[in-house]
């Protein structure tokens, strides 16, 4: 990898991350950590202010040390709460680490298997961001630098749980949600299996989770979304998509079992979890088509 001098503080000193043609965002930051071109992607680590390192892929935003517990969370404890006994976790992606962190934090969990396509991610988030990278070489875990869609169609493995954890679908992720993807994801899901996967912004990107939510509504039983808020992504509220052939997010979920879990979380919690399925109006009348219906709350269910 190739290091730049780290360039002195400067107030003038920013990064923007453009969304299509009428969206941006705009970081402070005090230098450049690293920068590489890999084959897929340009690869940087900068020192924010305000937000601490900042990973940052073709120059969007990936994680922030300041906010990556919200995303990380949520991925990873939403479906590990839900499935009864998650022994087998596939992790598509999440080169920083962040995921497979939280994800070996269960001690249930006997193998992790994290696919990364790009090792420079991998290797850059090892040397400067430890805070997500810190668990990768936990003997549960095994990290493959691989195309995630290969892997799936190719493997003979089966997992309870699959976390997409991709950039948005432009490069190298592009594949990554779309049906053929998806339909392998199934065959390799165990039969109480769940595909975790991430699924854009409501506001700038409704269409890719309507597309999304079609794909997965035509191959598992029970399809969901749900939300989280945090500062480095483009409008701050983004959503993970949650599938599977039988288990249900909410009335399948007990919250004294987090209790007993012994777990600390920043961002993630019982009410949390239930509280993330409560679609705002403008996302449950776009996506109602390819939505299951949640369990009556006055029946008690979850």
């Amino acid at each position: 990898m190739t290091t730049p001098p780290e360039a002195p503080e400067n107030k003038d000193l920013w990064i923007e991350e453009h969304h299509r043609d009428f969206f941006a965002s705009r970081f402070r930051i005090k230098g450049v950590l690293f920068t590489g071109q890999s084959e897929f992607q340009k690869v940087e680590v900068v020192e924010t202010v305000g937000l601490g390192r900042m990973l940052l892929n073709d120059g969007l935003v990936m994680l922030s040390e300041r906010d990556e517990f919200v995303y990380h969370d949520m991925i990873a404890h939403v479906p590990l709460f839900v499935h009864p006994n998650p022994e087998r976790v596939l992790i598509i992606g999440g080169g920083d680490g962040g995921t497979a962190r939280e994800v070996l934090r269960h001690p249930g969990v006997k193998r992790c298997r994290m696919v990364e396509i790009d090792k420079m991610v991998v290797d850059a988030c090892r040397e400067f961001i430890p805070l997500t990278a810190g668990s990768l070489d936990n003997p549960r875990l095994e990290v493959t630098i691989a195309d995630g869609v290969e892997f799936v169609a190719e493997t003979d493995e089966r997992f309870d749980v699959v976390l997409v954890d991709s950039t948005d679908p432009i490069g190298p992720a592009e594949p990554l949600f779309g049906q053929e993807f998806y339909k392998d994801v199934a065959r390799v899901l165990t039969d109480q299996g769940i595909v975790v996967s991430q699924c854009e912004s409501p506001f700038l990107e409704i269409e890719i989770q309507r597309s999304m939510l079609r794909i997965l509504d035509e191959l598992f039983t029970h399809t969901h979304i749900y939300n989280f808020a945090n500062i480095a992504y483009p409008t701050g509220l983004w959503s993970f998509s949650f599938a599977s052939m039988g288990l249900c997010p909410l009335k399948n979920f007990d919250p004294a079992r987090v209790r007993q879990s012994g777990l600390d979380f920043e961002y993630y919690s019982p009410d949390v979890h239930r509280a993330a399925f409560a679609l705002p109006e403008f996302m449950r009348l776009e996506l109602q088509d390819f939505l299951s219906p949640h369990p009556d709350p006055s029946s008690g269910s979850g």
